[in-house]
């Protein structure tokens, strides 16, 4: 006999193993009749549980088993591509940077989207390539917001615009398993998020000859190595400079000397916000102004300004600038909640693990008795006598009332439990009598 818990964890396992030989054959161009044979064969190992559903459920059931698992396995395989070499994944990573990078993110929304992203091109350029393991917690922490901003991003637009899919749900100390991709059109204007990704300015009057279009185009030009690097930074924050001065700056550095009008389309922002944040980063002596464009001060990405005009204090760095809009400490704090959520959770793990159990306190002969609820593998060998009976450790003799189950833990027998057949068929039909009797 095997428990159902462990009849469940290996169907599971199985299940794994029948979908991976399913894509491995897909993958190879093969057909969904030679899986059904190379599975069902008695000498292939893989094809086990296939198997396994044959003899208890039927031939037909099998085919309907294995007809579902290859119409996933060929959904999966044709929307991904095979890694031939590490070389190769590194130019599949470069083409999806720059796809993000010349994508247009619109809103508050869309920017904050941005930062996740280039977080999670972060995670896949250390592990080398599109698959990698990340936490909502290590997640936030290198986006530079918090995890209830994380996951509205996730489900209104990484994963609707096919940006990225969650393959495998963390579990215990393993973060989750995310395959990052290059987006997807169909999903790029979900009615969900369309109202808070797409700018609403439009001109009043079609004879202004402006804005004839969405104000934030389609020619988004932006370094994301520079958003990456300084988007985890206490100055910018929400409370602080905020996604727009990274757009910002991002587009700056991609192409020097814009106009205003250009910075709109390069950096995804409209025309009131980019007026806004330039004269922010202007006041900070971060940029400097040449006629009609804009360019970064040489120490900008070092968060250290020029002087524009004597009445303005310039910037010191990103700490000074931190300290100035009120926002130092909010990574540090985040970074410590997180460390404390984590503790407190593999200590949850960790007594899951060890099976354990409050104790049990019962009334034996007018006092009280504590029992721990020990595992089977706790109970110490001196404890157990033959046929099932407990040994006293102070006496060594056997205690008439205690017996060792066959799970190893500790039974209390009492005179309720040694009554006949004929004493419990009479006490169950008196207590149904009192139960039918009661008005």
């Amino acid at each position: 006999m095997v428990l159902r818990g462990n009849r469940q964890g290996v169907a599971e396992h199985g299940h794994r193993i029948t979908a991976a030989i399913a894509c491995h054959v897909a993958r190879a161009g093969g057909t969904v009749g030679e899986l059904t044979r190379l599975l069902l064969h008695p000498d292939h190992e893989g094809g086990r549980h296939t198997r396994h559903i044959a003899l208890r459920s039927g031939q037909a059931r099998a085919l309907d088993y294995l007809r579902r698992v290859w119409t996933s396995a060929s959904a999966v395989v044709a929307g991904t591509r095979g890694l031939e070499s590490r070389h190769h994944a590194y130019e599949i990573l470069a083409a999806l940077r720059d796809r993000i990078e010349t994508t247009t993110w619109r809103g508050e929304r869309g920017r904050t989207a941005l930062r996740v992203l280039r977080a999670h091109l972060t995670f896949a350029e250390s592990a080398g390539g599109p698959l990698h393991h990340a936490s909502e917690r290590q997640t936030a922490e290198e986006a530079g917001i918090s995890r209830t901003t994380l996951r509205a991003v996730y489900e209104t637009v990484l994963k609707p615009q096919g940006w990225l899919r969650r393959l495998r749900v963390g579990h215990g100390r393993e973060g989750s398993t995310w395959y990052l991709d290059h987006g997807n059109t169909a999903g790029r204007h979900a009615p969900a998020s369309a109202s808070r990704l797409w700018t609403t300015q439009y001109p009043p009057d079609p004879a202004l000859e402006e804005w004839t279009t969405p104000e934030t185009g389609t020619a988004a030009d932006i370094d994301s190595a520079v958003i990456g690097r300084l988007m985890g930074h206490d100055a910018f924050t929400h409370q602080g400079l905020g996604s727009s001065a990274l757009m910002i700056i991002g587009a700056l550095h991609a192409r020097p000397s814009q106009t205003i009008g250009e910075l709109v389309g390069s950096s995804s922002v409209s025309r009131a916000t980019a007026y806004r944040t330039i004269c922010r980063l202007a006041d900070h002596g971060l940029v400097q102004r040449s006629g009609e464009t804009w360019a970064l001060v040489p120490h900008a990405l070092e968060g250290f300004g020029a002087v524009q005009r004597p009445a303005l204090q310039p910037a010191r760095g990103w700490d000074m600038l931190a300290r100035h809009y009120g926002t130092t400490g909010v990574t540090a704090r985040r970074k410590a909640l997180h460390a404390a959520e984590r503790a407190v959770y593999r200590e949850a793990l960790g007594r899951r693990a060890e099976h354990r159990r409050k104790a049990v306190v019962i009334v034996h002969d007018g006092r009280r008795v504590l029992i721990a609820a020990v595992r089977p593998d706790e109970i110490a060998p001196t404890w157990k006598g033959r046929g099932g009976r407990v040994l006293d450790p102070a006496t060594g003799h056997c205690a008439a009332d205690w017996r060792v189950a066959s799970d190893g833990r500790l039974i209390l027998i009492t005179p309720a439990d040694q009554r006949t057949y004929d004493e419990l068929a009479a006490a169950h039909a008196e207590a149904l009598s009192e139960w039918e009797s009661t008005p």
